[in-house]
């Protein structure tokens, strides 16, 4: 008995903790883009919002909404924000009855740096939203072969740019609110 507790005292003292290692999982708050041209954060908002839940209602105290920092006029602004993401997403998901806020989902910014792929991270929700920075337009996302996703986390794509190209993969991580971690 002494052997196998000191056996997990050692294993927990090497291996680093959970909080350490979501950090590579994750972009947990805030992500900058590809080109280094804007960064997207949540920010947090100052009024609960009273919403419907699937077993219960319930306040969800602090929401966050999803802003966009341009870097070079050093301006922000609310990208998706729950002013019209309810509404417009409940017009998609017509199959499920219940609200969703912007930190519900977990945000994949594609190498185009105009693209976000939204997959659902604590609802029960069947479909993937994809959202077009630059137009500022939310729908459906048409994933016939485009984007992999692995244990809800990493983002996985595949395949040839161009003729010319060898066969090559690309991972994305999200980008999440730091509500749904705790």
């Amino acid at each position: 008995m002494k052997l196998l507790i000191l056996f997990l005292f050692f294993v927990l003292l090497i291996n680093p903790s959970f909080s350490e290692n979501i950090d590579n999982i994750f972009f947990i708050g805030k992500m900058e883009s590809y080109n280094k041209n804007f960064t997207l954060y949540f920010k947090t908002r100052e009024k609960a919002i009273l919403a419907r839940g699937e077993n219960y209602n319930y306040i969800t105290d602090y929401p966050q909404d999803l802003y966009i920092y341009n870097h070079k006029t050093k301006t922000d602004l609310p990208l998706i924000s729950y002013e019209w993401f309810p509404s417009k997403a409940k017009r998609i998901l017509t199959s499920y009855d219940f609200p969703v806020f912007p930190e519900d989902f977990a945000y994949y910014l594609l190498k185009d740096n105009n693209t976000l792929i939204l997959v659902s991270a604590i609802k029960k929700v069947n479909k993937n939203l994809q959202f077009d920075i630059s137009k500022k337009n939310l729908q459906a996302y048409n994933n016939k072969g485009k984007l992999d996703f692995i244990i809800s986390s990493i983002a996985k794509k595949c395949g040839y740019f161009d003729l010319n190209e060898k066969f090559n993969c690309d991972y994305y991580k999200p980008l999440i609110s730091k509500n749904l971690i705790n």
